[in-house]
């Protein structure tokens, strides 16, 4: 070949193959971007520890006493009923303040003014309006002199009473402590059977306080001779969590 030719064809050459990048190029620019990416490893962590609870009930004497009296008046029309209710129950709370109720001590929780119905629901009949009233009495081993008063002299018609804490703060704190100790020695027994040691105290969570209500004495009447009403006692419940580190 001679040199002449060489020198043409050598440009021809270097022309082409920059076309051809070129091409490739562009091509290359018109396809999707694809990423590939490999899922990272998931990793599943468990809490260690010791976890447990523990429960405590407290019994004490009551020092409250509530009262609930309640009067009541059933007449031909509902002005009157209510007329002669506003008497009874003017009767009945002069009475209880005799007593040395004070006001912040007597309240009023219920008040009610309504038809009566003759057999059947259709017939209007009379009215009947009744009062409730409540009274917190301090002094409970005399409660049944009072129940008396209230009923014999006051004219109170539905009467009952319950027992329970002025203040139940103090209780539930010594339950609450008797809880984590419990709570506590069932942790050692159960980190002793593991073969762990406790370490630092994680979490303590008060799961449920509770004073269940109070056994009431209920009657539309009470015999004439001094009324018995024995106190008992009321428990006080407390119940908790404690979750401790493994040492």
């Amino acid at each position: 070949m001679t040199s002449t030719l060489r020198l043409v064809l050598i440009p021809v050459a270097v022309a082409l193959a920059c076309s051809l990048a070129v091409a490739a190029m562009v091509m290359a620019s018109g396809r999707p971007t694809v990423l590939i990416s490999s899922p990272s490893a998931s990793t599943t962590t468990f809490e260690t520890g010791v976890f447990t609870s523990g429960d405590a009930t407290v019994s004490v004497k009551p020092d409250l006493a509530t009262v609930s009296a309640g009067v009541d008046s059933q007449q031909s029309t509902a002005t009157m009923a209510q007329s002669d209710l506003a008497a009874k129950a003017g009767k009945l709370i002069a009475r209880i303040k005799t007593l040395g109720v004070s006001d912040a001590d007597l309240s009023t929780s219920g008040y009610w003014v309504g038809p009566v119905y003759a057999p059947g629901g259709q017939t209007i009949t009379g009215y009947q309006a009744t009062e409730v009233l409540r009274v917190e009495w301090h002094n409970v081993d005399s409660v049944g002199k009072t129940l008396d008063a209230i009923v014999q002299e006051g004219g109170a018609t539905n009467i009952s009473v319950g027992f329970g804490l002025a203040d139940s703060k103090p209780t539930e704190a010594q339950a609450r402590a008797l809880a984590i100790a419990a709570a506590h020695s069932k942790a050692q027994a159960m980190a002793s059977a593991a073969g762990v040691k406790l370490g630092q105290v994680l979490r303590v969570s008060d799961v449920a306080t509770a004073t269940p209500p109070p056994i009431a004495y209920a009657g539309t009447a009470l015999p004439s001779a001094s009324t018995q009403v024995p106190v008992g006692q009321v428990d006080v419940q407390v119940s908790v969590e404690v979750d401790y580190a493994i040492a």
